[in-house]
C-alpha cells in the first residue's frame, strides 16, 4: 500500500512521534479519570440504594411487630369495656382479654394494671404475677395525660423476667373518665438484634433505632453500654427529627466515624431508624479498583516509552522459553530423568550407529520390585522417594558420557549401554544391585536392603535383532523371566535367570 506523500511525511517525522507519545500517555491519563469518577459515582449510589433498600425492609419488620402488639393492647382495652367481663373467672377472662399475640417469642409480658400501678391481670399466669409499676415513667405519663395513646418506654429491665425490652402501653379509663390503669406489653430487645444480625454492612456500619427523645434502643454492631444512651441535642438527631425520610453524610457523635446515613421514621410511631454505612467502606471497592486502574495506566504509559526494549527482551524470553520447554519435554518431572521420549529417540539413533559400525548395543530394563506395597502402605509421597532414589542409583552405576539412564513408565527405568557387550552390561547391572541394595527412605523407615528391582538384559550384536524396538522387547520379556523367577535378579534374553550376585536374601 503506498501512502499519500503528505501522510508520509508526517509519519516519519521526529516530532510526530513525539507528539504521540505525549498525547497517548495524556489522553489515557483523562480517560482513566473520567473512569475513576464514574465508579466512585456509582459505587456511592449503590450504597444510597443498599441502604434504602435495608431501611424499607427494616422499618416494615418493626412497624409489623409493633403494630400486633398494640392491637393486642388495644383489644385488652375494648374487651375490659364489655360488660360482665369482670364477673367472669380468672382463667375465662384471660382467655377473652388475651390473644395469641400475647405467647409470641419476642414478647416477653402483657398485663393489665390498676391506678394504682399493682399487675391484675396476667396474659402467662393466673393469678397475676405480683409487680408494681407505678414508679415507671409510661404509667406516669399516662396518668398525667389521658390522650397520650400508644406510649413506647425507653430500654428497660423486666421486673418479672429480668430480660431487656421495651415497653408498649395505653391507658386505661373507668366509666367517669379518672384513670384506671394501663395494659402494657414488652418487646424484647433480642428481637431488635436477631434482626439487625442478619445483615452486614461492612466493618465499620452500623443499624441504629432511636426514640424521637434521641435515646438509643438497639445498636448493631451491640455494645450493652450504647442501650439507652441519648444523643439529643445533637445536629444529626435534629436532621432525623425535622426531615423524617433522607440521607447525608456525617460524623458519628459516638466513634467520631465519618459515615454515609440513610434514615426513616418508622411507620407513624416515635421511633427513627437509620442504616451508617462508614465511608470508608463505601470507597474501599473503588479504591482497589482506582489503585488497580492507575497502575496499569501508568504501566502502559511506561510501555509507550520503552517498547522497542521490552520487545526485544520479549523476543530473548520466547526463545529461552522455547529452549526451556524442549528441555522439559524429554525431561521426566518427578526423578528429573531423560523421559521415554527422549530414550526412544536416542535408542534408535544408537542402534543404527550399532549396526553400522558392528560395535555392540546393551539395554537394561530395570523395575522396582513389590513397587505398589510402597503406594498402599506408606503413601504415593514415599513411593516417589523410592523412584527418586532409585534414579539416584541408577544414574551412580554408569559414568560414561554416551551412557543414557530413562524413566520410561510408572517404576520402569532403561539403561542403553553403547558399546558395551553383555559382559560389561552384566557388570553394570549387577552395580545396580549392589547400589540398590543400600537405598533407605528415613521418613518410612524403609531400611537398605528392602528395595530390590529385577532387570532385564538384551545386547545388539551383529543384527541379532531386526530393529531397535525388538532388542527393547527382547529385554523387557528378559525383565518379565527376572520377575517371575524370583525377583532381585538380573536375566539375559535368550538365557537363563541368574541369582543376585550378592545372594537370594540381599
Amino acid at each position: 500500500m503506498v501512502l499519500p506523500p503528505r501522510l508520509a511525511r508526517w509519519l516519519g517525522s521526529t516530532r510526530t512521534w513525539i507528539a504521540l507519545g505525549v498525547l497517548a500517555p495524556l489522553g489515557m491519563l483523562l480517560v482513566s479519570a473520567l473512569m475513576l469518577l464514574d465508579l466512585r459515582r456509582d459505587a456511592w449510589d449503590k450504597a444510597e440504594q443498599t441502604s434504602q433498600n435495608l431501611l424499607q425492609v427494616i422499618e416494615r419488620d418493626i412497624a409489623r411487630n409493633v403494630e400486633l402488639i398494640d392491637l393486642s393492647l388495644q383489644a385488652v382495652v375494648d374487651n375490659l369495656r364489655v360488660p360482665g367481663v369482670d364477673a367472669l373467672s380468672p382463667e375465662m377472662r384471660q382467655l377473652v382479654l388475651f390473644d395469641r399475640a400475647a405467647t409470641a417469642r419476642d414478647i416477653g409480658v402483657m398485663l393489665v394494671t390498676d391506678e394504682n400501678g399493682d399487675s391484675v391481670i396476667d396474659a402467662n399466669a393466673v393469678p397475676a404475677r405480683k409487680a408494681n409499676y407505678a414508679d415507671r415513667d409510661y404509667f406516669q405519663g399516662h396518668k398525667a395525660l389521658a390522650d397520650l395513646g400508644l406510649h413506647i418506654s425507653k430500654p428497660l429491665v423486666s421486673r418479672l423476667t429480668g430480660a431487656r425490652m421495651i415497653v408498649l402501653s395505653r391507658r386505661l379509663t373507668k366509666p367517669d373518665g379518672s384513670f384506671g390503669g394501663i395494659v402494657l406489653g414488652t418487646l424484647q430487645l433480642a428481637y431488635f438484634s436477631r434482626l439487625f444480625d442478619r445483615i452486614g454492612l461492612g466493618p465499620e456500619g452500623a443499624i441504629n433505632l432511636f426514640l424521637r427523645d434521641g435515646t438509643r434502643l438497639m445498636r448493631h454492631p451491640y455494645d450493652e453500654a450504647d442501650i439507652g444512651v441519648s444523643i439529643a441535642g445533637t445536629a444529626i438527631l435534629e436532621r432525623f427529627v425535622r426531615e423524617v425520610r433522607g440521607s447525608f453524610v456525617a460524623a458519628s457523635v459516638r466513634d467520631g466515624v465519618e459515615r454515609h446515613y440513610a434514615f426513616t421514621r418508622v411507620g407513624d410511631l416515635p421511633l427513627v431508624l437509620n442504616v451508617a454505612l462508614a465511608t470508608a467502606d463505601i470507597e474501599a471497592g473503588w479504591r482497589a479498583k482506582a489503585a488497580v486502574i492507575s497502575a496499569v495506566v501508568l504501566v502502559l504509559c511506561g510501555l509507550t516509552a520503552c517498547l522497542s526494549l521490552l520487545f526485544g527482551r520479549e523476543l530473548r524470553r520466547r526463545a529461552e522459553m522455547q529452549a526451556e520447554l524442549a528441555r522439559l519435554s524429554l525431561t521426566d518431572a518427578l526423578t528429573g530423568l531423560p523421559n521415554r521420549r527422549r530414550f526412544e529417540g536416542t535408542f534408535e539413533h544408537a542402534w543404527k550407529s550399532a549396526n553400522r559400525t558392528g560395535k555392540p548395543l546393551s539395554v537394561l530394563v530395570v523395575d522396582a520390585d513389590h513397587f505398589k506395597r510402597y503406594n498402599d502402605r506408606h503413601g504415593h509421597a514415599v513411593g516417589d522417594a523410592v523412584l527418586k532414589g532409585l534414579a539416584r542409583c541408577l544414574s551412580a552405576s554408569v559414568h560414561r558420557p554416551d551412557d543414557l539412564v530413562a524413566r520410561v513408565g510408572g517404576e520402569e527405568f532403561v539403561v542403553l549401554l553403547p558399546d558395551t557387550d553383555e559382559a560389561g552390561a552384566l557388570r553394570i547391572a549387577d552395580k545396580v544391585h549392589e547400589t540398590v541394595a543400600g537405598l533407605s527412605v528415613e521418613a518410612a523407615r524403609i531400611e537398605a536392603g528392602t528395595v530390590t528391582v529385577s532387570i532385564g538384559l538384551a545386547t545388539e550384536t551383529g543384527r541379532a535383532f531386526e530393529r531397535a524396538g525388538a532388542q527393547y522387547e527382547a529385554a523387557d520379556a528378559a525383565l518379565y523371566r527376572a520377575k517371575a523367577a524370583g525377583r532381585n535378579r538380573t536375566c539375559v534374553a535368550g538365557r537363563a535367570c541368574a541369582p543376585h550376585p550378592l545372594g537370594e536374601a540381599a
